[in-house]
């Protein structure tokens, strides 16, 4: 596995906070009520700026980000949404989990839209590759893929050597 500096790590949990929020409201529109997500954005956001690491609160948040995916299993969309805030908390642990804060988001995109998917997700891509800095770009997005498949979007994460 990859070893990231702690600057690299708290970009790449800042990064995948941004792309879980990105989707969030896919969730908070159809479970108005369930802040589980939310809270997860958040529990990233303050180990960021703060640097306090509690392995109790961001296991918690993700897991409970996690539960709320499970929640919504019958709205793939809102379900993504769900698990790219997990993930995105759950960088403060692995900073590898940053990936897939990127890789459900552009799954949530495509689910939200499947006749938009391809264009939505390829400009999702896009966007996630210019917030990140020049050194971790291309490792990071060399592995998140967006394939067009029969009209139709796959995404995929590519782990192999070094993740």
């Amino acid at each position: 596995m990859k070893k990231y500096s702690r600057e690299d790590q708290m970009a790449m949990a800042t990064w995948g906070a941004d792309c879980a929020e990105r989707v969030l409201p896919l969730f908070e529109e159809a479970y108005p009520g369930d802040d589980r997500p939310r809270k997860a954005i958040e529990a990233c956001r303050t180990w960021v700026r703060t640097g306090v690491f509690r392995m109790a609160e961001i296991r918690g948040a993700s897991l409970g980000a996690h539960a709320a995916a499970r929640d919504a299993k019958e709205n793939d969309a809102a379900c993504f949404a769900a698990r790219a805030a997990g993930q995105a908390v759950a960088t403060a642990h692995v900073p590898q989990h940053a990936y897939g804060a990127a890789y459900y988001a552009l799954k949530a995109i495509a689910a939200a839209d499947p006749a938009g998917a391809a264009a939505k997700a390829a400009a999702e891509w896009e966007w996630q590759a210019g917030r990140l800095s020049v050194g971790l770009r291309e490792e990071i997005m060399g592995r998140i893929v967006v394939l067009e498949r029969g009209g139709g979007v796959s995404v995929k994460l590519r782990k192999g050597e070094g993740f």
